[in-house]
């Protein structure tokens, strides 16, 4: 009863605090020493993508660097069918919004231990990946999948940084097309908001229906700001300094009595210095 006992501990899973299960890794099955990786359920309330479902996401740490996205997809496929894999160097919102590089627009990875994340077809898969025994380890190479390190792996990277032309054209091609899609899905919004702001002579702003559940968009910046230099200039037409012909008449006949005075007495202060001989223009 005994051995039956202690034979059941080790077949359970190893939980350490913050909620995460230890696996066991070992490169090769008679592998001496094993690695040892943490998974835990991926729950972000921030984070509500359809790249990383809740309930079917599974969040690893400690993911060594001979692992790549295919090794852990097959690491991991024991557990139940395996949608994607995303490796990262650290801890992060997804990216699915965002286009995804070719390998040739891609800066080149850090070599490290990583974070990733592993979402699952079913969410039954990852109460199985957490409940596997601590001392059953997954083993990374096999002879049906054999995995690559040390000098075989530098010289593996080495050839694919030979780039074939026609492949680069193809991946440029695909990343120009790609880009010109979205610079008009964006100028295409951006005309749908300016007819939704669609402005009269006296600036008012007219709000028309959107799609159920929007809300009206406030008055813009630029809006506002021609709206007030409109109102400005009625103001200042509104003025009546000068606003009758008579009075802009006689403000002109004051400005040339007021030059004419100041030229006589220009020539009269002239004539003086003259006969006081103090005249010395030059």
């Amino acid at each position: 009863m005994a051995t039956s006992g202690k034979k059941h501990a080790r077949n359970t899973a190893c939980v350490i605090p913050g909620g995460f299960t230890v696996l066991s890794l070992q490169f090769r099955s008679d592998s001496p020493a094993p690695h040892s990786v943490f998974v835990k359920e991926h729950k972000v309330r921030a984070e509500k993508t359809s790249g990383r479902p809740l309930d079917r996401t599974l969040f690893v740490q400690n993911v060594p660097s001979y692992c790549s996205e295919d090794v852990v997809r097959e690491l991991f496929s024991r557990f139940g069918s395996v949608s994607s894999v995303e490796l990262r160097d650290h801890p992060g919102s997804s990216e699915a919004s965002e286009p995804k590089l070719s390998r040739f627009f891609r800066p080149a990875e850090k070599q490290g231990f990583k974070v990733g994340y592993i979402v699952f077809e079913k969410s039954s898969s990852i109460a199985a990946a957490k409940s596997h025994p601590h001392d059953v380890p997954l083993v990374v190479c096999t002879d049906q999948r054999p995995v690559k390190t040390g000098v075989q792996k530098w010289i593996q990277q080495y050839s694919q940084t030979f780039i074939h032309p026609d492949k680069l054209q193809l991946n440029v091609d695909a990343f120009m097309q790609d880009y010109d899609k979205h610079k008009e899905e964006e100028e295409e919004r951006q005309r749908s908001e300016a007819e939704k702001q669609k402005e009269d002579e006296e600036g008012w702003v007219k709000v028309t229906r959107g799609h159920k559940g929007t809300k009206a968009r406030p008055h813009s910046e630029a809006a506002n700001h021609r709206t007030l230099q409109r109102e400005m200039r009625k103001r200042r037409r509104k003025e009546l300094m000068n606003f009758y012909t008579w009075q802009h008449r006689n403000t002109q006949k004051e400005h040339i009595a007021e030059l004419r005075k100041k030229f006589e007495e220009d020539k009269q202060r002239i004539a003086l210095m003259r006969a006081q001989r103090k005249f010395r223009p030059y």
